[in-house]
């Protein structure tokens, strides 16, 4: 099933049916048509399949793996550290070259990265940065920058004053760590009037929607929410219509919202009013120089800190540890500036997430 008809279907049909094609890959690294004796054969962990956002990077990998001419195996390690490592196990059996994973525990996955490293297997994490071990490349916009948008967007729109809730990812991840700090230090630096509820989810749907709908009971005089992912989303505009806050922006009950991945399902509901904003992570470019990187690392090529080709940027995290940083916009409805920032127009045909 291609990507077009993924986006055709409705939101719930295309979770289905893309985490069915996830399912198909497995967690026995059964998916693809490499062999063990392929020079470019790499095994990519998949990190999740419940999410709009995972769900289309699912779609991107194997297109940009036929252009590159990259034989894969493929798992899906279900957002579970044990599946991962149990997953990459059957990679080094297979006699993959390179892996590609995105450990949604950052620390947990050392020894597994010290375990390739030993045995000269190059290893690309895309959308999460290891807390220590060696890779060959992080492919990763900056979340700090993130958080930074998030708070920006809504510091300007409430006026520096209000309340302001914060849906956290897991702070196990790097990435939950970024945005929450990013965000935290932007308020209180730039908008000390506003208050931020932090609530932590672990990346779960139920419980983001379950805490905001417990944040609303004590403080229904909430203005802005900063959900750090879309997994929030469909709970956020749920809970919102039925306290009747879907009104626009111009109505004093209006609770901006800021989003970030910026799905298909985001850009609409920016277009139609029912959330303002969105940080676009390049799911397309994270599967594409994911698959670059390790196919360049199989072949022996290395990099160095500085500007690329492809309009990013790589900057030397530690001491061995390169991190190229993809452009991650923030959209608006009007794509007009916020905090002397430029943004993009939810329609703008270079996002992503508008070219299914």
């Amino acid at each position: 099933m291609n990507r077009r008809a993924l986006l055709g279907m409705g939101v719930a049909t295309m979770l289905a049916a893309s985490a069915t094609f996830a399912a198909g890959c497995g967690n026995d690294a059964t998916g693809g048509s490499g062999s063990g004796g392929s020079e470019l054969l790499v095994g990519v962990d998949y990190p999740r399949s419940d999410t709009d956002f995972w769900n289309s990077y699912i779609t991107y990998v194997p297109q940009f793996a036929s252009e590159l001419g990259v034989d894969l195996k493929t798992t899906n390690s279900q957002n579970d550290i044990a599946n991962l490592i149990s997953n990459t196990q059957t990679f080094m059996s297979q006699g993959v070259k390179g892996v590609v994973m995105a450990p949604q525990d950052t620390a947990a996955i050392a020894p597994t990265l010290a375990q390739l490293d030993d045995k000269k297997i190059p290893v690309v994490t895309i959308d999460t940065r290891p807390d220590t071990g060696n890779v060959f490349m992080v492919v990763r916009a900056d979340n700090r920058a993130y958080g930074t948008k998030a708070c920006q967007f809504l510091g300007t729109k409430l006026g520096g004053k209000g309340k302001v809730v914060m849906l956290q990812g897991g702070l196990d991840s790097i990435n939950g760590r970024d945005r929450t700090e990013a965000f935290n230090e932007c308020m209180q630096r730039d908008f000390p009037g506003i208050t931020v509820f932090g609530e932590a989810t672990d990346w779960k749907a139920d419980v983001a929607a379950s805490k905001l709908q417990t944040r609303f009971a004590s403080d229904p005089d909430v203005k802005g929410i900063y959900m750090q992912s879309s997994f929030a989303l469909s709970g956020t505009l749920q809970i919102l219509k039925q306290r009747g806050l879907q009104v626009p922006p111009t109505d004093p009950r209006h609770v901006f919202v800021v989003s970030n991945d910026g799905i298909p399902e985001e850009l609409k509901n920016i277009g139609e009013g029912l959330i303002d904003a969105t940080v676009s992570q390049p799911a397309d470019l994270y599967a594409k120089y994911g698959l670059e990187y390790v196919k360049a690392a199989i072949e022996g090529k290395t990099f160095q800190p500085g500007p690329t080709e492809h309009g990013s940027t790589i900057i030397q995290v530690r001491d061995g540890l390169l991190e190229d940083q993809l452009p991650a916009p923030l959209v608006t409805l009007d794509g007009a500036p916020i905090g002397g920032e430029p943004t993009t127009k939810f329609d703008d045909a270079s996002l992503w997430g508008n070219n299914g």
